[in-house]
């Protein structure tokens, strides 16, 4: 078995040996080596005595909006961060896509042409002559020269494998550690060479790669060009999918002609996956997909192959439905996360938004444990990614971190360090982290000049409005603040190497994240460990200062300083409190979080999902509708011949009789059916109850001529004991009051907005008819809406709605057919232990039913024969959907009552 691990990038990557250029690095973490500048105040001159100031005690002013326009497109070939090596030789070409996509000297340049519309670049006066210039002809030979040569040396130039310095080192990190712990066997990388490759198309050159990276390092090269590449990563996932995700409605560009444009790309590229998975699959292979830039992946391969086991890992954030919905390609995205088994988040309130995101949207059932589809499940669960301790315990024990540390320590003498390690975008919060600082320094004078705050801000943007705005609040900071001896914040606008970042983390008193949304931060992860105090025992137990807009607070359950980036006080509190906080209760944080963070590894993680896929693709496999065997007959007869008190839990509508609208009385008995039921009856040992969603008098009316029948009805609201003339409730009628006026309030409101709908209150549920409704596409949207406004405005009051054919069915959680078939059954069972040989316990019992609500008691009956409680249990399934039944009957109602015909004349 191989577990196919597939994300955007490869871990490695292919270097051209070009005359020139620089030996590869494959260092463990690849960053550009910088030092540390010692404290220099700037300029005076430079700053303005008028500026103005936060914290100038006369009037508040209010802080400076961050403008939110598009920063210049990022180089599609940078890593999750957006930052890549920049090496010394780089091609000099006036070629716009190659100064566009940072082309290296040792890569190939890229063909992509098709710039986004003009708001996007300042460059689109030159972008325009530039084409018209070509239509002209005049630059065009010159052009297609510099192409031909340019091909022609890298298909044909030397090469080597290197580490490739883009992708999510976090899930390689997780791989590696779970390989080593030997919770994983035998995996194979799918994902692209994070390069141009239209160069090297159609040549040996690219079939070597090709051949050699597979066999030698087990990674599967998907090829696709240059133009889809740019289109997907650059346009649609950087600039439509990341602002979503993390809560930023793009509004620039605002053509929806230019989503679409993008959106035919990002579809291309996943296709491409899709065709290298399905080319290599061999039955046992697992496939498991990794995050946003693949959402289309899992539906693609699922169609190619439908019994492949499927895991879908998304690392980012997942928005609320109102934020998702915003997307014009919303449905085909849901689609696509739902062809895996397994769908899995980094928090709970991830995986929370996409159920309900897939109620509201794609009109599913969702439950709590995942997504009930027509033919199948797709289990769903959150778990969070976590750092390899053991391999961040071998680096920080080097020399060059000891080096580091012991500047740090002697440069920083008597200083109390924040640190802080983020790229410069909208969503980390470097402005509101800046801010909030300023405030700190400006309501604690005593601090001055003991505290600095060491920025390391990483930008791949260089003309950006946010850039500018930061600058402007640290020389304001700086110019308060600074002296000869002193400098408030230490702001580096560029990377560190691995050893300089070990060493901050080290000999911070205080890390400070201040993301406005984000996945996961492992960032703080590593820090608690550095903190730890066994390489360096003179610095332990920092505090965390962690915005609670991360997936990583809801890991560490406040025992971190939780704050609202948006809180400029809340922030400079919590660093008060970082640097004041005695070291015992640092000492019983850091505890808590250390525990946390070595429980929640890389290598727990990525053991603990194959784990839970396996599971969900053996339980999904059997429920499979094709999986399930057809009932037999004889084997039914052979243990109720041998039995001697047997139960029947049969449903009504749709499986003895044929379906008709729940809102309408039946006026007739159906004969056949009643005639079976009696001739079940004759027999003393049979004990035979009907389900039924109807009313107990509809119910009663159908029924009136069968005597000693059980009856429960509107889904396990009401119970009618064998020979009992009297319905006994099972919820508490008070407790339906209350739930019932809170939903008729919400129902209300959606019935005025759906012309030709119709609300029918029963005793037990309220059902929203909108099947007859004008217009039907807008009633089947507004009832999406409707079943989530009730999902989540109800949750506390343990009812739940739910979208059937034409009808929105709001019900109690507690109250089901399962627990009503629990009850009897226990009934039953207690009044044989009262009775001795008189009545005697159950030992058979057979559950046939065909709809949503018949699953739950399957799934009980299924509990009572896995316990042994009951010997013989029968639960069969009618219709085409996946079942917890374990056998079918496809004959539907004429099946049924010939199955029970046979049986009552054995």
């Amino acid at each position: 078995m191989t577990v196919f691990v597939c994300s955007l990038f490869l871990p490695k990557t292919i270097r051209f040996n070009l005359p020139g250029t620089p030996p590869p690095r494959n260092t463990l973490r690849r960053r550009p080596k910088t030092t540390i500048p010692p404290p220099q105040p700037p300029p005076t001159a430079l700053v303005s005595e008028a500026q103005p100031s936060l914290f100038d005690p006369r009037p508040v002013i209010t802080p400076p909006h961050t403008p939110t326009d598009e920063p210049e497109s990022p180089d599609p070939f940078s890593n999750e961060d957006g930052f890549r090596i920049q090496f010394p030789h780089e091609l000099g070409s006036t070629d716009e896509t190659a100064s566009r996509w940072g082309a290296r000297a040792n890569q190939p340049l890229s063909r992509a042409n098709s710039p986004p519309p003009a708001a996007l670049f300042e460059r689109d006066r030159t972008m325009e002559k530039a084409r018209e210039l070509g239509r002209r002809g005049l630059i065009q030979p010159k052009a297609r020269l510099r192409s031909d040569s340019h091909d022609r040396v890298f298909s044909s130039a030397p090469w080597s494998v290197v580490n490739a310095d883009q992708g999510n080192g976090g899930l390689r990190n997780a791989a590696e550690a779970a390989a080593r712990d030997g919770k994983l066997g035998d995996y194979t990388w799918v994902g692209t060479l994070g390069m141009p490759t239209d160069a090297l198309e159609g040549t040996q050159q690219r079939e070597d790669i090709e051949n050699h990276l597979a066999n030698e390092y087990d990674m599967l090269t998907v090829f696709c060009s240059d133009k889809d590449f740019d289109g997907h990563y650059t346009h649609f996932c950087k600039q439509i999918l990341w602002p979503v995700f993390h809560y930023q409605i793009p509004d620039n560009p605002k053509s929806k002609a230019y989503e679409d444009h993008s959106w035919k790309y990002y579809v291309h590229v996943n296709q491409a996956f899709a065709d290298k998975i399905v080319q290599n699959w061999k039955r046992g292979d697992v496939i498991w997909v990794h995050d946003y830039h693949l959402l289309l992946v899992p539906g693609m391969v699922r169609k190619k192959l439908p019994d492949a086991k499927i895991g879908f890992f998304l690392h980012v954030a997942f928005p609320s439905s109102e934020v998702f919905r915003c997307l014009a390609v919303r449905k085909e995205l849901l689609e696509g996360m739902l062809g895996a088994n397994l769908v899995g988040f980094q928090i709970q309130e991830y995986s929370r938004h996409f159920l309900q995101t897939c109620s509201r949207i794609l009109t599913i059932e969702a439950t709590p444990e995942g997504i009930e589809l027509e033919n199948r499940f797709v289990d769903v669960i959150n778990t969070a990614i976590g750092i390899d301790p053991t391999s961040l315990n071998k680096n920080r024990g080097e020399q060059g971190v000891l080096r580091w540390f012991q500047i740090l320590q002697e440069r920083y003498k008597g200083k109390k360090l924040i640190v802080a390690r983020d790229k410069l975008d909208h969503v980390r919060g470097v402005r509101q982290k800046l801010l909030a600082y300023e405030l700190f320094l400006n309501k604690n004078p005593q601090w001055r000049e003991h505290t600095v705050l060491i920025q390391v801000a990483l930008s791949s943007s260089q003309n950006s409005h946010l850039d500018a705005t930061v600058s402007d609040i640290v020389t304001r900071v700086n110019s308060s603040w600074a002296n000869l001896a002193y400098q408030p914040v230490v702001y580096l606008k560029q990377d560190i190497d691995y050893a300089q970042y070990l060493a901050l983390l080290t000999i911070a008193d205080a890390l400070m994240i201040t993301s406005q949304r984000e996945g996961m931060n492992l960032t703080s992860h590593e820090y608690i460990f550095c903190q730890d105090g066994k390489i360096f025992p003179q610095r332990k137990h920092g505090s965390l200062i962690l915005s609670e807009f991360t997936g990583t607070s809801s890991l560490f359950g406040q025992s971190e300083l939780s704050v609202n980036p948006w809180d400029y006080r809340q922030c400079a509190d919590a660093i008060k409190q970082a640097l004041e906080m005695g070291q015992d209760e640092k000492m019983r944080r850091w505890e808590i979080l250390h525990e946390l963070a070595a429980r929640h590894t890389g290598s727990h993680w990525f053991g603990e999902l194959l784990s839970h896929l396996d599971r969900a693709y053996d339980e999904q496999h059997k429920r499979d509708q094709t999986s399930v065997p057809r009932l037999s007959i004889q084997e039914v007869s052979r243990m109720y011949k041998k039995s001697n008190r047997r139960l029947f839990m049969l449903d009504y509508e749709g499986t003895l009789v044929s379906w008709g609208p729940v809102n309408k009385i039946i006026p007739v008995s159906p004969q056949r059916t009643l005639d079976v039921l009696n001739d079940l009856l004759l027999d003393e040992r049979n004990i035979v109850y009907i389900t039924s969603g109807r009313q107990p008098e509809e119910v009663d009316q159908v029924f009136r001529r069968v005597p000693g029948l059980g009856l429960i009805a509107e889904n396990g609201g009401y119970i009618k004991d064998c020979g009992s003339e009297k319905w006994v409730e099972m919820s508490d009628g008070t407790h339906i009051d209350n739930w019932k006026k809170s939903v008729k309030e919400i129902l209300r409101y959606y019935l005025e907005r759906t012309p030709g709908a119709e609300v029918e209150e029963r005793r037990c549920s309220i059902l929203f008819h909108f099947g007859a409704a004008e217009d039907q596409e807008a009633a089947a949207r507004l009832a999406a809406d409707c079943a989530s406004h009730v999902n989540d405005a109800c949750e506390s009051l343990r009812v739940h709605a739910i979208v059937l054919d034409g009808t929105i069915a709001v019900e109690s959680m507690d109250w089901t057919k399962s627990t009503a078939a629990q009850k009897v059954f226990e009934k039953l069972n207690t009044r044989a232990s009262a009775d001795g040989d008189v009545h005697k316990p159950v030992d058979f019992l057979m559950v046939v039913g065909d709809g949503r609500e018949d699953e739950k008691v399957f799934k009980w009956a299924n509990k009572l024969e896995e316990r042994r409680t009951v010997e013989n249990v029968v639960t069969a399934s009618l219709g085409n959907r996946s079942t917890e039944a374990t056998s079918t009957l496809t004959q539907g109602v004429s099946g049924v009552l010939s199955c029970l015909q046979r049986l009552a004349c054995t």
